[in-house]
């Protein structure tokens, strides 16, 4: 048997910098579908937000939370956020991680949505690399963690409520018994899913292909409760090539040193639209320039950097400027941009200690839905939610205690590469049904009609499984299939009831948020889709 005190799904930062807490109380194993450098904290650009300067308090950092949440933040956990945020920088920044300072201290941007300079930025631009390469050198600090990558979650070991373990298919050798991979089940006494969000269901996303929500899948297909799924962020500036579904993201923090957006025209049209211009909240920007692109005829609008000095754009935007220059444009000038999905706003609800649903399963990150998001995440809020969730939840294990004993699972899984194929196809026409009818702009009919699209997919997977026996017979690629259309149901079916437009959700035939709808979306296995009142204490559980 596989046993560790703790397992870690996911190498993001909140799984890494869980698995590095983790380690000061017992045995981590820490599993990743891919590698552990694959991953949206990886790639994040823009930086991570915290108070950290005497002109800047947590009440403001609060306020703009709030905000940019359109009224469904719960109250008490973006306090949480912004309190306890500047402990974990404090914290880091005294283990050693290194954050551009100006004049002896940290260099502070601005980014869509905040009202003060507060976002620690590394690299520049490469944010995301250098504190999650911080937190891997930590990791491998520590001789009582194990990494296992190529090790993909097939399901959660789930028996009267309470998680003992997971179930993965591993290509990893200290794990697999068979050349092609195998099932193998891992024990452990707390389960942390860090596993990410789901936008690659997308087919123009700023994540890795990887990232297709299978975390909320699994999670509840075990019995959790999900939260918000119809909230999908686009960010508004995606670097637009042709012919391709990943969109490099050029950071917020661009615009955050004044660069503009053009129209076809040549004009800014940001700039009658919100009294932050090209700065207003991430949901008003990308939506504004979809309905530019739509009004110009174009598939992109220009970001203009040429009125800036060229020196600072070198200095700050070093890794943006060279990948810009590989495909053959010069971000000292102007360059096309379209919004792209980024980042899902919801997923699987959590109280402000980890907690799932499931006994003894934890979820930090993206995966997870704190209430601190609200409709719209409040730009480079998501790594500040990584520290400070991880560590709350770390050190919540300590009440909980281990097991005493361990019940017996059954292998369940096989692999048949002849689905491999279907699943390849799937997962495209997936991600055409998304962003066709689950997109920026979205209406009633064009929800409806991508439901039945995907219930069309269904069947598919129905007839494959029957002809391998029926559901005792489980196969990898079916399985991940299934999966896949859960993700795209779970976020299209409340998108159709909620008839308002609010954050990251924009329906074009209800344009205005109505307050009857200031309420939480939620879903579990097996019930029809409810809500819940915004702070009342629905999320202290």
């Amino acid at each position: 048997m596989h046993k560790f005190d703790y397992i870690i799904v996911g190498s993001g930062l909140a799984g890494l910098y869980a698995a590095y807490k983790a380690s000061m109380k017992g045995s981590v194993a820490v599993i990743t579908k891919s590698f552990l450098r694959e991953s949206n904290s990886f790639n994040a650009q823009g930086g991570i937000a915290a108070v950290t300067s005497n002109d800047d308090n947590p009440e403001i950092h609060k306020s703009d939370t709030l905000i940019a949440g359109r009224g469904l933040c719960e109250d008490a956990s973006v306090d949480i956020l912004v309190n306890e945020g500047p402990d974990r920088i404090e914290e880091i920044i005294a283990d050693g991680m290194k954050f551009d300072t100006e004049n002896g201290s940290l260099a502070l941007g601005l980014e869509g949505g905040h009202h003060k300079r507060r976002i620690l930025h590394a690299g520049g631009d490469a944010t995301g690399r250098w504190i999650t390469e911080f937190a891997i050198s930590k990791v491998l600090e520590r001789d009582n963690i194990k990494i296992f990558e190529n090790t993909l979650l097939l399901d959660l070991l789930v028996e009267d409520g309470v998680c003992y373990g997971v179930r993965c298919w591993s290509e990893n050798e200290a794990l697999q018994s068979q050349s092609d991979g195998s099932e193998v089940m891992l024990f452990a006494n707390h389960v942390f899913l860090t596993s990410g969000g789901a936008s690659a269901v997308y087919a123009r996303t700023t994540n890795p292909q990887t990232t297709i929500g299978d975390g909320v899948a699994i999670a509840y297909k075990a019995g959790c409760r999900i939260v918000d799924m119809e909230f999908i962020q686009f960010h508004p500036s995606g670097l637009y090539l042709k012919d391709s579904s990943r969109a490099f993201l050029i950071s917020e923090a661009v615009r955050g040193e004044r660069a503009h957006l053009l129209g076809k025209d040549g004009r800014r049209f940001m700039v009658p639209i919100h009294e932050l211009a090209e700065l207003a909240p991430r949901d008003i920007v990308a939506r504004s320039i979809y309905k530019q692109m739509k009004a110009d005829g174009m598939p992109y609008v220009t970001l203009s950097l040429k009125h800036l000095d060229k020196e600072m754009i070198l200095r700050r935007f070093p890794g943006i400027y060279a990948q810009c220059k590989e495909f053959g444009y010069d971000l000292t000038q102007e360059i096309p941009v379209a919004p792209a999905a980024h980042y899902s706003v919801g997923g699987v609800m959590s109280n402000n200690n980890g907690r799932t649903d499931v006994k003894r399963l934890y979820v930090c990150g993206e995966v997870a839905a704190t209430g601190i998001m609200g409709a719209n995440r409040l730009a480079s809020n998501s790594l500040i939610e990584c520290l400070v969730f991880a560590n709350r939840a770390v050190e919540d294990t300590v009440k909980v205690g281990a097991v005493e004993n361990f019940p017996h699972f059954e292998k369940q899984y096989s692999r048949d590469n002849n689905n491999a194929q279907l699943y390849a196809e799937l997962k495209q026409q997936v991600s055409d049904i998304m962003n066709g009818h689950a997109g920026i702009i979205r209406s009633e009919e064009g929800l409806k009609e991508g439901l039945q699209k995907i219930a069309a997919l269904g069947d598919v997977i129905k007839q494959k499984q029957a002809e391998r026996g029926g559901e005792q017979n489980r196969e990898y690629y079916l399985e991940a299939s299934r999966r896949m259309l859960c993700v795209a149901r779970l976020i299209m079916s409340p998108a159709l009831l909620r008839e308002e437009s609010r954050g990251g959700h924009y329906r074009e035939d209800y344009p205005c948020a109505d307050e009857a709808f200031a309420l939480h979306s939620v879903q579990r296995r097996g019930e029809q889709i409810t809500t819940a009142p915004v702070n009342s204490n629905y999320f202290n559980f």
